[in-house]
């Protein structure tokens, strides 16, 4: 592995740098989220590279921004790129695609799109507890531990960063999306 090459200042580009950029077809933009959260909005023309295969996918020539949610996964691939020796410029738009968005810029989405995982994880949990409380005071009040067992397991996320219901309901059929290459 490279020497740790952090990304500075100089490295971050603001959404409206981006949108004069792309109008010019000057960089391509490199989203890195995972297929499911793409298809839900991106930057028109954008390809998908999930952060997990940056490193192991090739990446097209010349100027590269990368684009995740709020930052964070663009940065951490910035920094993999950069400790790998990537020859082209190299940037992230900061603050991620809802600045790109607060900037008055479209996004794209897909027909079909899944609702986005967080809501999925807020409609499930909440769910659960509603249901434990009604069928704790009609049932039997021992319903009410599912209603404690979803709050833990959403106390464990909000500390750890580890959703179980996460994950399991990325695993589900319905959000099982695929992009092909070259599709934005």
């Amino acid at each position: 592995m490279g020497n740790k090459v952090p990304p500075s200042p100089s490295h971050h580009i603001s959404a409206h740098t981006l949108a004069t950029q792309l109008g010019a077809r000057e960089v391509q933009v490199i989203d890195v989220r995972e297929p499911m959260e793409y298809a839900s909005g991106h930057i028109a023309g954008s390809l998908n590279i999930p952060l997990a295969r940056i490193r192991k996918t090739n990446l097209p020539q010349g100027p590269l921004v990368l684009v995740c949610q709020s930052g964070h996964r663009a940065t951490k691939a910035l920094t993999l790129l950069l400790e790998q020796g990537h020859p082209a410029p190299l940037a992230n738009l900061k603050g991620g695609l809802p600045t790109w968005q607060q900037a008055g810029f479209p996004i794209r989405k897909f027909k079909n799109a899944p609702l986005p995982l967080m809501r999925q994880v807020q409609i499930v949990a909440g769910s659960l507890v509603l249901i434990g409380v009604i069928l704790s005071q009609a049932v039997a009040p021992g319903w009410i531990w599912l209603s404690g067992f979803v709050g833990a397991g959403l106390t464990f996320a909000g500390v750890t960063g580890f959703c179980g219901m996460a994950r399991l309901l990325a695993a589900m059929p319905w959000n099982q999306v695929s992009v092909k290459p070259g599709e934005s």
